[in-house]
């Protein structure tokens, strides 16, 4: 086995790639769109293009000599050849600060250790399976999923097109029956069949029934909708889907259920994918888990508009023009605050990311903005105080009233444990938001200051 482990918002030289030349070739300067085809699952869905992670963004990007890395961190493998994508706070052998994001982000165990022999890759699958439980939750709210389908009868009550060669098969000698299909709009399709397999498939692992528990209202609408259910029927099931995923937009959690459900189920042994050429993973998009997890640290004390639910929109102009998702918006309204995650290092927060917060500012009256990153230990916050005046006039100072500041919370380095590393975590956690608390005594008080 032949293992590359690399780090996000990083480049490394081409040459350490060389081990890994197949799967280099495979996901080189292939944007996530691309890779998404070929059977890599990607969390959340890039289909839309308002995130921070975009259909067009590059993984693995080729800059002179070397390959440059985002904010995406995850798993790919191809035959032999493994190509991990830790955090850039990984140390040594273990990603802890992955791993801690995913527990308090999406509720997944420390089950995740990357770092894994690639042909014993139970980690990796697990995780796919604990993933299966947000993605059916996700598609269901929109319903069951239904679509034309041509079912088979034989009866008295012809309703479709007759089935002539079906039709003397079973009913010859006649005995009032006739073969025929009819097409009709139906729950139980291929991709609810899929769903269901992938269900069954869930059940029969030692930890299944756990997983479950947490979706048994959806797990009992599918069991329900899928009559014609045939464990036999599993492979021709996954072909179907693989044939036709899902396309419209409106369905885009389905399509990110359909795919999870195909790399489920096409799990051999301790193999996930097939073929020895074929590409196979999971990528987590490193900037949306990180604004996720902020808004679990400050949500009491700032509202989170989510522009990949359409959820808080804000418009910059009268007349609704100028559609914008602030990342955190303060609730207290005498001395509003903006805050924007920023998933990349500090010394990268640059000017267009300086244009945006100020514009959010202006539009919500705010005098203070902060951007919110992960940091190593022994970093100071960085305040900025706004200019005024013009070097034509030779009369610039600064304000000492608007500012931004960049606030890190420190990522704790050379943790021996999983649980030590928790521990210094919610430490550091406490500092971080002390902050915010301590200008927001009086609104936690006063419901008058607090508005929606």
């Amino acid at each position: 086995m032949k293992l590359l482990k690399i780090r996000d918002n990083s480049q490394t030289e081409k040459a350490a790639f060389s081990e890994i030349g197949t799967l280099t070739g495979r996901i080189k300067d292939k944007t996530l769109e691309q890779l998404e085809r070929e059977g890599i699952f990607v969390f959340p869905d890039a289909l839309e293009d308002n995130g921070d992670l975009t259909k067009d963004q590059v993984i693995l990007q080729s800059v002179n000599g070397t390959y440059r890395t985002g904010n995406v961190m995850g798993f790919l493998g191809c035959g032999d050849e493994r190509l991990i994508i830790a955090s850039r706070f990984s140390g040594g052998e273990e990603d802890y600060f992955f791993q801690y994001l995913l527990e308090r982000v999406m509720d997944i165990p420390n089950l995740v250790d990357l770092e894994t022999d690639a042909d014993d890759s139970r980690r990796l699958f697990s995780l796919l399976l604990f993933l299966f439980p947000r993605c059916l939750k996700a598609a269901m709210r929109k319903g069951l999923f239904r679509t034309y389908v041509r079912n088979e009868y034989s009866n008295g009550n012809v309703r479709g097109s007759i089935d002539i060669r079906r039709h003397i098969q079973r009913n010859t000698p006649f005995v009032g029956k006739v073969a025929y299909t009819q097409r009709e709009f139906s729950c139980d399709n291929d991709l609810t069949e899929l769903v269901r397999h992938t269900i069954e498939f869930i059940k029969g692992k030692p930890y299944g029934n756990k997983i479950l528990i947490r979706v048994k209202d959806e797990v009992r609408d599918v069991v329900r909708a899928t009559g014609r259910y045939r464990p036999s029927d599993r492979q021709k099931v996954m072909e179907a889907n693989r044939r036709s995923p899902v396309r419209h937009a409106y369905f885009r959690e389905y399509l990110a259920l359909q795919r999870l459900c195909l790399l489920i189920l096409q799990h051999r042994g301790n193999q996930i994918g097939s073929g020895t050429r074929q590409v196979y993973g999971i990528l987590f998009d490193g900037a949306w888990l990180w604004e996720e997890y902020v808004f679990a640290l400050v949500g009491d004390v700032f509202y989170h508009p989510m522009n990949r639910e359409r959820r808080g929109a804000q418009w910059l102009f009268s007349g609704n023009v100028g559609l914008i998702y602030p990342d955190f918006i303060g609730r207290d309204r005498e001395h509003r605050i903006i805050a924007d995650a920023k998933y990349k290092p500090a010394e990268n927060i640059g000017n267009r990311d300086y244009l945006q917060v100020l514009a959010y500012m202006f539009r919500f009256d705010a005098k203070t903005g902060y951007y919110l990153y992960p940091e190593a230990d022994g970093q100071d916050d960085l305040r900025l105080c706004m200019n005024r005046g013009s070097t034509y006039e030779s009369n610039v100072s600064p304000r000492d009233d608007v500012s931004v500041t960049k606030h890190g919370l420190r990522i704790p380095a050379h943790a021996e444990t999983y649980a030590a590393f928790v521990k210094r975590m919610q430490e550091n956690e406490a500092e971080f938001r002390q902050v915010f608390l301590a200008g927001y005594t009086d609104a936690h008080t006063d419901p008058e200051r607090i508005s929606g």
